[in-house]
């Protein structure tokens, strides 16, 4: 990395890093509540991947809503699992 030249940049950089962190724990945070809907889906139980999709779904779109991830990201991949979901509640 450079070094920061002025006051400002100085400021810029560590605001970066702050919300790098800040916006790394909420993607690691989606990701991990799609694995839940993954591995309930793998176990075959209906119940606890409707709630896990549910919880995912929030999680999902708040990461959207924050500019973690582009909303097409979220729409496509909330979509997905829920066709999943709903093909396993049939089955």
């Amino acid at each position: 990395h450079q070094m920061a030249n002025t006051k400002s940049a100085e400021k810029a950089a560590r605001v970066t890093e702050r919300r790098t962190a800040v916006n790394k724990a909420r993607r690691t945070r989606m990701r991990n509540s799609w694995r839940g809907v993954e591995e309930a889906i793998a176990a075959g139980d209906a119940n606890s991947a409707a709630a896990a999709l549910r919880e995912a779904e929030a999680e999902t779109m708040r990461a959207v809503t924050k500019g973690v991830v582009h909303k097409n990201l979220g729409s496509r991949k909330v979509s997905r699992l829920t066709k999943r979901v709903a093909a396993l509640s049939k089955a």
